[in-house]
C-alpha cells in the first residue's frame, strides 16, 4: 500500500475492506481504504485526510456496481452511515440526503401525499446513486422534478447547484466540471392524493412477479435501447439461462445476471461480454451497460 496512506490508520478508515460484503452482486475485491462516515462533518474530515490525487469512489447500497476481483486502488466512501435526512419543505417540496434508501423516500412522499414519487420504491439504491445515474422505475426518473442538489467536492466544500447546471438523459447525468459528489437533492413535487401505500404494494408485486428474487444481482444489467427492451433482445438471442462460471442470465428476466453463489466478478464481466456480442450478432443492437464497472482484475492488482 502507498506509504502516503499510513496517516489514515486511526482516523475511521478500514484497510483492505472486502467490497463483496457491500455490493448486491456479492462479488468484488478489497478497497485500499474504506470508511462509513456518520455525519457530513466527518465526511469532510475524511476527504481532507486523503492524499492528493488518490481516486475516490462512492458507495450506496452497491446495487448498480460491479467491483472487479482485484478490488479498488483508492478510497471508498459509503454513504449509508450518513444521516437519513428527509424533510418536507413548504408546499410540496421535499429534500432528501444521499444516504437515504429510495424506497424510504417513496413511502414517506406517499404519506405526505406528494408526488410523483412512488416509482422510487422500485429503485434498489440510495438517493445519491439515483441522482448520479438518473435511476428510474415504473416509468418515473429521479431527475424529473429535481429543483436543486447539494454537492461536496474533493476539498470538502459544499455547494447548492440548480437543476439548470445539469444535462440529464436516460440513465445519464452530466454536471459542472470538477471532482464532486452528491449529498442530497430537493424535489419540487405536486399534491398527490391518489397514490397510496397500496399503490406501491401493487407496483412491487408486479415487479416481483417478473424479476428474480433471492439471488444476488445488480438489478437491470443493461440499458433499454430506444424503442425496445434489453431483456427481450437477450431472450431473442437465446441467452436465457446462459452461464459463465457461477454467473447466469436469469431464466425469469433476461436483463438480470445472477450470482448463483460461486460467481466471481470476472465470471459476471465475461457473461456481460458474451451477451453483448450475441445480441449484436442477432439483432444488430449494441447493448450499453446500466451497471458501473470499477476496479482492477485480480491478476493486475498491485501495491
Amino acid at each position: 500500500m502507498n506509504a502516503a496512506l499510513n496517516d489514515t490508520q486511526a482516523r475511521g478508515w478500514h484497510r483492505d475492506e472486502p467490497l463483496s460484503e457491500h455490493t448486491s452482486w456479492r462479488v468484488g475485491g478489497p478497497a485500499d481504504l474504506y470508511c462509513k462516515p456518520k455525519s457530513v462533518a466527518e465526511l469532510r474530515e475524511r476527504l481532507a485526510e486523503l492524499p492528493a490525487g488518490m481516486p475516490v469512489y462512492w458507495l450506496g447500497l452497491g446495487s448498480n456496481l460491479l467491483v472487479r476481483d482485484g478490488g479498488i486502488r483508492g478510497a471508498v466512501i459509503a454513504t449509508q452511515g450518513l444521516p437519513k435526512d428527509l424533510e418536507r419543505l413548504e408546499g410540496s417540496r421535499v429534500r432528501a440526503g444521499a444516504g437515504l434508501p429510495c424506497a424510504l423516500l417513496a413511502r414517506q412522499c406517499v404519506r405526505w401525499q406528494v408526488g410523483p414519487a412512488a416509482f422510487f420504491a422500485g429503485i434498489p439504491g440510495t438517493v445519491g446513486g439515483a441522482l448520479a445515474m438518473n435511476a428510474g422505475a415504473f416509468g418515473g426518473e429521479t431527475w424529473t422534478n429535481v429543483e436543486s442538489v447539494v454537492t461536496v467536492d474533493r476539498g470538502g466544500e459544499l455547494a447548492t447547484r440548480p437543476r439548470a447546471d445539469f444535462r440529464v438523459g436516460y440513465r445519464t447525468v452530466e454536471g459542472p466540471p470538477g471532482e464532486w459528489w452528491y449529498l442530497g437533492a430537493t424535489w419540487a413535487l405536486a399534491p398527490d392524493t391518489e397514490t397510496t401505500a397500496a399503490t406501491i404494494k401493487a407496483l412491487l408485486a408486479k415487479r416481483n412477479a417478473t424479476q428474480p428474487l433471492g439471488v444476488p444481482s445488480c438489478g437491470s444489467t443493461f440499458r433499454n435501447p430506444p424503442g425496445d427492451f434489453a431483456g427481450r433482445l437477450i431472450e431473442a438471442a437465446g441467452l436465457k439461462g446462459a452461464t459463465v462460471g457461477g454467473a447466469v442470465v436469469s431464466p425469469k428476466h433476461a436483463n438480470f445476471i445472477l450470482n448463483t453463489g460461486t460467481a466471481t466478478a470476472a465470471d459476471i464481466e465475461a457473461l456481460i461480454a458474451r451477451v453483448q456480442a450475441a445480441v449484436a450478432r442477432h439483432s444488430g443492437v449494441s447493448l450499453e451497460l446500466e451497471v458501473r464497472v470499477v476496479g482492477e482484475a485480480a491478476h493486475r492488482r498491485s501495491r
